[in-house]
């Protein structure tokens, strides 16, 4: 058996001892078919957890750390190694019967590559992603990345992303957005396969993280004053916000719009989900990279920026500048469309906004539901696990000071962009 780090307070309980076969022998196997090198010998292998407790959810993680040996001499790599959880519990319940792993399978193999021969051919030499050395859907669900920290890149901790880090992974966005669109408009068929996203994945819209958000919101309604007045706008949605909000993410396949803009989203667009890479000597960002593509799938154009205005963007960017990223990612997505020669017809500024507001159900889930958990992960004082599987614990964010001064800002934009008109 490798070697694991064991400093539990860090790391998920799933992720502190590796499974048996991420061994020497499985790791030489891989390692020898990615380098088509036979006689590849493994020396070493070290692994640990990857990621920390805040860090993620839908798999466990591993850094695996390999000391090799080839005809050509001898070599190390970092590597990041992927799997479906095999502990039982509410994880592996959730994403036993998901598609999430041949969804990213399937960005690895056949999509990235493909968005990024666009980009090439446009003279754009932009990197979307980590290098996938392997991956597997049998015996056992598996990817294997080359390790982005040793590049240089890292996750964000312990702070909010800044306006700047804001700013470059939204022109990531829209570059690959902007590849997506070309590819439906010239190849139709050619992303069909990514249809399952949140509300695709088993028991989802019925899992209490899910559904008793609402429940919680009200009863800080009621104890809040200030609140009152916008206590009844969400006593009205209550019963139906969350199929509002299927009909939202499940838009692309159930009732298409002849006025919306659908792309390939990665449908997970948080602050965890992103690296980012520095200038050593200014400290300006240099590049940023997306990770984690387990729930990519065709969708409306503004499921990936709701969401992050909730789970990406920190409180200044959030309730003061949220406007101006959004129109500086509309105004990058159509200058890559120009750039890569999309022939179909481009989206509008007015359409975008008219389609921003048509979803409002996704913010007044996000803002019930998804915010108090981001600024509870944010203070350090809860664990992730209990946030999601604990009713209990999830109440107590609704107090948290800064969601409050949240909500002090969000609610009146939301009277005031006309959010509670004609409520359904």
């Amino acid at each position: 058996m490798a070697e694991v780090n064991t400093n539990n307070d860090q790391y998920n309980a799933d992720e502190l001892e590796a499974p048996e076969w991420l061994n020497a022998d499985f790791i030489r196997k891989v390692l020898s078919q990615y380098e088509n090198e036979p006689k590849l010998k493994v020396l070493d292998v070290k692994n640990s957890p990857a990621t920390k407790k805040a860090d993620h959810y839908a798999s466990v993680m591993f850094r695996t750390s390999v000391d090799y040996h080839t005809e050509k001499g001898q070599f190390f790599k970092s590597l990041i190694v992927k799997a479906m959880p095999e502990q039982e519990g509410h994880k592996k319940d959730m994403l036993s019967e998901s598609h999430i792993f041949e969804t990213e399978i399937g960005m690895y193999a056949k999509v990235l590559p493909e968005f990024e021969k666009i980009l090439q051919q446009a003279g754009d030499h932009t990197k979307l992603n980590a290098n996938c050395i392997y991956y597997s859907l049998e015996p056992r669900k598996v990817l294997i990345f080359e390790d982005l920290l040793p590049l240089g890149y890292n996750l964000i901790r312990n702070r909010n992303a800044t306006h700047e880090e804001v700013s470059c992974v939204y022109a990531k966005l829209a570059t690959w957005h902007a590849a997506s669109l070309k590819l439906q408009n010239e190849q139709p068929e050619f992303l069909k396969e990514f249809k399952y996203g949140l509300f695709e994945m088993p028991n989802f819209k019925n899992d209490p993280f899910v559904t008793t958000g609402m429940a919680a919101f009200l009863k800080l309604l009621d104890e809040k004053p200030e609140f009152a007045n916008y206590r009844p706008f969400f006593e009205k949605m209550k019963n139906n916000y969350i199929q509002h909000l299927e009909a939202i993410m499940t838009e692309y396949r159930t009732n298409r719009h002849p006025d919306g803009y659908y792309v390939l989203s990665h449908g997970d667009f948080h602050l965890g989900n992103m690296m980012y890479k520095y200038n050593k000597e200014t400290g300006a960002v240099d590049d940023c990279m997306l990770v984690d593509f387990q729930i990519c799938n065709l969708s409306p154009i503004t499921i990936d920026l709701i969401y992050s205005l909730y789970t990406l963007m920190g409180p200044e960017d959030r309730l003061y500048n949220w406007d101006k990223l959004y129109e500086f990612y509309f105004k990058s997505l159509l200058a890559n469309l120009k750039k890569i020669g999309y022939k179909g017809t481009y989206p509008t500024l007015d359409g975008f906004w008219k389609q921003i507001y048509r979803h409002k159900y996704f913010d007044f889930q996000l803002v019930t539901t998804f915010l108090p958990l981001a600024w509870a992960v944010r203070t350090k004082g809860f664990g992730v696990i209990d946030l999601i599987e604990k009713e209990d614990v999830r109440h107590k964010t609704y107090r948290i000071d800064g969601y409050l001064n949240d909500l002090k800002v969000l609610l009146p934009r939301y009277e005031k962009l006309g959010y509670f008109d004609d409520l359904q």
